[in-house]
């Protein structure tokens, strides 16, 4: 088994033991959720689990802060975002530490999404004074119009475990730069990068009850229920599964809430014959194991054109053997744990599934216990049929399903046979299988020829049940504010 693992931090006030409401740090309640590290199993944090009405009390805090926040000047609260940016790039190798210990992704890669987390907060510094309006002539010669973009409101944020610290910042970010406020539920398994944050929000001197930290384990739901149902709240953003986004949305209708959703992908990797082989191994290595394959964008189907399948495959194995797994915080490692045995389960029943309808073994993989209690080594699939539950169904683990097609409509209509469409990749030399087959596509964001894309300059996004909203770029912040117009009528007559 694996054997004990602590980060060591420089700065060790980041490590919080309570919420974060109104500005103070709340510690005190009834029951405690313990935090554990994925990689062992063994306890890392003991945190409170909060009673539903503290939610209550960080929805008050916010709709009360956010009378004062909305009418700061923008360039004031680019001022602290752009100090928020600094205080994370300046802590983020501890912070890149806190993301492994909790989540178990290996410590480079953990680091690297810090940066990336850290980048939203410096765009949408930079965005904050770009809120702009328009100028309208109404038909009515006498009259004048122009908008005006306000912040929403209160925000309820509610992040997942994958990204603990980079799915925070995506959305604050943008709801900070907007003058608006938020609550924010962190998943239980991995709440504490969002504390951190907390800290280094509180460091940066935003004023009090801007950003509120919520902690439950054992009522999750409930808090959801609040923060969807109190009419202060004014949006929900959330990133999650299909089902809880449909759950959200229903609970916000009584309210009318703004919703932004990034919601289940099944990305599919299409690799055309004339493609940079290697170029297209390197890249959908990089895509479908990044996090060990606990993306929501990570390659999911993997279509190969059938005279390069051999080839790729064994492209591919090479690649894969030569991965270092182990606990996220040991040196050398490349690639850390799964988050709990429910994403091994998964991975294996899909395993199961896909070598009983035909596929070829070309790296078995498989459990890895003298590791820990949630390692696995990843297993690669050729020859996997269409209807094997991979090509359907999200697997978030390290099974790269290998599908042959033959023809550029073939591999379309089996891209676009899911009911979600967040992320999906093309690679070809040809520039005109590029523009048609990612204009043919059904997804909201189309990668050509690189697995890595994600930007905070880019809009980030879905289509169909992958969500709607888009988070980054100069498209993001929009989701947070509201539109005003403004008539002014009965003018004299232009001299």
């Amino acid at each position: 088994m694996s054997t004990s693992v602590k980060p060591n931090l420089a700065n060790k006030e980041l490590i919080r033991d309570g919420a974060f409401v109104a500005g103070k740090w709340v510690t005190e309640a009834a029951e405690t959720f313990e935090v554990t590290d994925p990689a062992n199993g063994e306890v890392i944090a003991t945190l409170p689990d909060q009673p539903v009405t503290i939610v209550d009390e960080a929805i008050d805090a916010a709709y009360e802060s956010f009378k004062t926040f909305k009418n700061t000047i923008p360039r004031e609260r680019a001022t602290l975002l752009r100090k928020l940016y600094n205080l994370m790039m300046d802590n983020a190798e501890d912070l890149g530490k806190i993301v492994s210990w909790e989540n178990g992704k290996a410590l480079p890669e953990a680091i690297g999404e810090v940066k990336y987390g850290a980048s939203y907060f410096e765009w949408y510094a930079e965005e904050a004074p770009r809120i702009y309006g328009a100028t309208i002539q109404p038909s009515n010669p006498s009259n004048r119009a122009f908008t005006v973009r306000q912040p929403v409101g209160v925000c309820g944020i509610i992040c997942p475990w994958n990204f603990p610290s980079a799915m925070i910042t995506r959305k604050a970010g943008a709801a900070l730069a907007a003058g608006c406020t938020v609550v924010i539920k962190p998943d239980s398994q991995t709440p504490l990068s969002a504390l951190a944050m907390a800290y280094l929000v509180e460091k940066a001197g935003f004023p009090k009850g801007t950003f509120n930290v919520v902690l439950s384990h054992t009522r999750t739901p409930e808090f959801g229920v609040k923060l969807c149902e109190s009419p202060k709240v004014k949006k929900i953003s959330f990133t999650g599964s299909t089902n809880v986004g449909k759950i959200l949305m229903k609970q916000s209708a009584s309210t009318m809430k703004k919703l932004s959703f990034e919601l289940g992908g099944n990305a599919p990797l299409i690799v055309f014959e004339d493609a940079d082989l290697d170029t297209a191994v390197e890249q959908a290595i990089a895509s479908k194991f990044r996090g060990l394959g606990q993306t929501c964008v990570c390659a999911n189907r993997l279509y190969v054109q059938r005279p390069i399948l051999d080839k790729f495959a064994s492209l591919i194995a090479e690649k894969v053997n030569k991965f270092v797994i182990g606990h996220g915080l040991k040196e050398g490692v490349t690639h850390g744990c799964l988050i709990n045995s429910k994403a091994i389960e998964k991975v294996e029943s899909h395993v199961q599934d896909a070598i009983e309808k035909g596929s070829k073994v070309v790296v078995a993989g498989g459990r890895l216990p003298e590791l820990g209690p949630n390692f696995y080594a990843p297993t690669v699939l050729s020859n996997v049929p269409q209807s094997a539950r991979v090509a359907s169904e999200e697997t978030f683990g390290p099974l790269c399903a290998i599908i042959p097609f033959d023809t550029t409509e073939e591999v379309v209509k089996c891209a676009n046979d899911s009911n979600v469409g967040l992320a999906a990749y093309v690679f070809s030399k040809n520039v005109d299988t590029i523009f048609t087959v990612s204009e043919a596509l059904e997804t909201g964001m189309v990668s050509c020829n690189t697995g890595l894309f994600t930007d905070c300059a880019i809009p980030f996004g879905g289509v169909k049940e992958s969500g709607f909203g888009r988070e980054g770029s100069l498209y993001g912040i929009e989701d947070y504010t509201v539109i005003k117009t403004v008539t002014i009528g009965n003018l004299p007559k232009r001299l």
